[in-house]
């Protein structure tokens, strides 16, 4: 806005004695009224933390950072078997989405530090409040030993020797071995344990003893890559804990579970939640689906047209398989019903993706499956209100099931894995090998999150599969952050890079 000019004395004089009487009166209010504070209502720091209300309030800050997990992750997931982002002409033509899928990632790249912060930046978020006296009861204390334990869980599998912070500042400290995380995320989470709730409605979205056992699985189950030791009998006793509690089932309608509105879902055990309003950042559809997709579901914006999945990984899945479902295949349709085209091409997406990089066209847009695993909002403008699963049981049930099958215990085995495939529409295994359980993996738990780690346990995150040829050893672990490393000295890079 601009302000008019003053050209005349007679006019700053009124302005001038207006403004003395303005603030003569002003003198004169201060003068009679008492500034003394009145306090209506007051906690005293050590008594704050009583009331539910109270805890909540102290405790919710702390999980917003776990609302990030899927966002931390999904670029990540293209060093995978399941996921990739070719180039279409112009479009996601930047290197990363190549190395990534290839393995010939640089030891500086965003990604690793972008994990690493979030990660750190969580624990020392808890290490500042876990000290409140608000926090002293044992239930809280074993609530967030078990979220600060699931972060120090994710470094120790993506970064190897890291560092065990639980003080303000420790996360400046020297690297431990991973071993010496294993014990100690194992520590936390065995004492936390009898303290940790039962009630996974109340806890929904947090720590419970069910997620506490659940990572406890996990950490099991990959014993033998983190420590050289495994603990297949462990894995299973974790497992125990939570399919004998009766709280989760495996469902029956597959893609239920990843619904609009999935927060009753009977298989989830540890989600993140999302809303497209109120809690922002997940946004797969927007990240995979074709541009024409935007019609299809009335989005508000176009897709980006990116993640895909290859032919040799959607062959995996037998004809009958509800999980099939999960996938976008042939025609693209509007909303009412009319057959799409692209540049006056049929819409038709294509199983096959003739190369990692494409020229611009039709062929190259319409290239690769896409996933709808996670419920497609119609109307939505950008973000999804689906809560991302994390933990459910029907991956338990699979743990169990190859922990008992490397402990030749063959019938348990494939009594748990069938116990799957049974809800999923198709016959049970007679017979169980390492690459029929990878692949049973590989179907239920698509673009969950876990490929990466399941590929490494199975030994074959280092193999050739379409546009990636034979990796070496050393990238099963992401390198030592650079700019962590400039920041703390005492950090020293994982071997190979």
């Amino acid at each position: 806005m601009a302000f008019k000019q003053i050209n005349n004395m007679s006019s700053v004089k009124k302005i001038g004695a207006r403004s003395i009487a303005v603030w003569t009166a002003l003198i004169f209010i201060m003068s009679c009224t008492n500034l003394d504070e009145e306090v209506k209502d007051q906690v005293e720091r050590d008594k704050f933390g009583v009331s539910q209300g109270q805890l909540n309030t102290l405790i919710g800050p702390l999980y917003g950072g776990l609302g990030d997990y899927w966002n931390r992750f999904e670029l990540l997931n293209c060093v995978t078997d399941e996921e990739l982002a070719p180039t279409r002409g112009g479009d996601w033509g930047e290197p990363e989405w190549r190395f990534m899928q290839e393995h010939t990632w640089p030891t500086n790249f965003y990604a690793f530090d972008n994990l690493w912060s979030w990660i750190y930046s969580n624990i020392a978020k808890i290490n500042e409040k876990i000290t409140n006296p608000g926090f002293a009861s044992p239930e809280v204390q074993a609530e967030l030993r078990t979220l600060r334990a699931f972060y120090h869980y994710l470094a120790l599998d993506n970064f190897g020797n890291v560092i065990i912070a639980t003080t303000i500042g420790s996360d400046k400290s020297g690297q431990r071995t991973r071993k010496e995380v294993y014990d100690f995320v194992e520590k936390e989470l065995l004492e936390s344990l009898p303290n940790l709730s039962t009630d996974v409605r109340s806890k929904y979205g947090r720590m419970s003893k069910y997620v506490a056992h659940m990572i406890l699985a996990k950490l099991y189950l990959n014993a033998q890559v983190y420590t050289g030791q495994p603990q297949w009998e462990k894995a299973i006793e974790q497992c125990n804990a939570i399919i004998d509690s009766q709280k989760f089932t495996i469902s029956s309608d597959f893609l239920s579970t990843f619904s609009v509105n999935n927060e009753d879902a009977p298989e989830i055990i540890l989600s993140t939640p999302y809303d497209k309003s109120k809690r922002t950042g997940f946004y797969a559809q927007i990240a995979g689906l074709h541009y024409l997709h935007q019609f299809t579901y009335d989005l508000g914006s176009a897709p980006w047209n990116g993640y895909c999945t290859t032919a040799e990984f959607y062959d995996s899945f037998e004809t009958g398989d509800q999980r099939r479902a999960m996938w976008l295949t042939g025609q693209i349709y509007s909303s009412s019903g009319e057959a799409l085209k692209d540049d006056g091409v049929p819409a038709i997406l294509t199983k096959e993706i003739p190369a990692f990089k494409m020229d611009a066209g039709p062929k190259a847009r319409l290239a690769g499956y896409r996933s709808v695993k996670y419920q497609v909002e119609k109307g939505a403008t950008f973000d999804m209100s689906n809560d991302f699963v994390i933990y459910r049981i029907s991956d338990v049930y699979l743990m169990r099931g190859e922990a008992n099958f490397r402990l030749g215990k063959t019938p348990a085995a494939l009594a748990d894995i069938n116990a799957v495939r049974t809800k999923r529409g198709v016959a049970a295994f007679t017979t169980l090998t390492d690459a029929n359980i990878l692949a049973e993996r590989g179907r239920e738990m698509a673009w969950e999150l876990h490929r990466r780690q399941d590929l490494i346990r199975f030994d074959k995150f280092t193999a050739a599969w379409t546009f990636k040829p034979v990796s070496q050893k050393y990238r099963e672990l992401y390198p030592i952050p650079m700019n962590q490393i400039a920041l703390n000295p005492l950090l020293k890079q994982n071997s190979g890079y």
